[in-house]
């Protein structure tokens, strides 16, 4: 009798928690697109300045090149970073 009794009722848990809608994975989205904003304006800092520093020292071209890619994979990684946060919220 009382298996029966919380067979039933983990089914109306289960199907109670089926029709709920999950706000995570809208905020996890949220939250990623507003985290991806700094990346963004990073690495458009980053190249910015490598152009400048371009056109006022052609001949530091191949230097600045190499701080450029390694800031910008820097940059990057926090991007990459945020996605995968974002799957892990998206998930739970």
């Amino acid at each position: 009798m009382f298996e029966r009794d919380t067979q039933v009722s983990a089914a109306l848990v289960l199907a109670q928690a089926a029709t709920e809608p999950n706000l995570n994975k809208g905020l996890a989205m949220i939250g990623y697109g507003l985290g991806a904003i700094g990346p963004g304006v990073g690495v458009g800092l980053i190249f910015a300045a490598v152009i400048n520093g371009t056109a006022r020292q052609p001949e530091a071209e191949g230097k600045l090149r190499g701080i450029a890619f390694s800031t910008f994979v820097l940059t990057e990684v926090l991007a990459l970073i945020g996605l995968v946060l974002y799957f892990i919220a998206s998930a739970a």
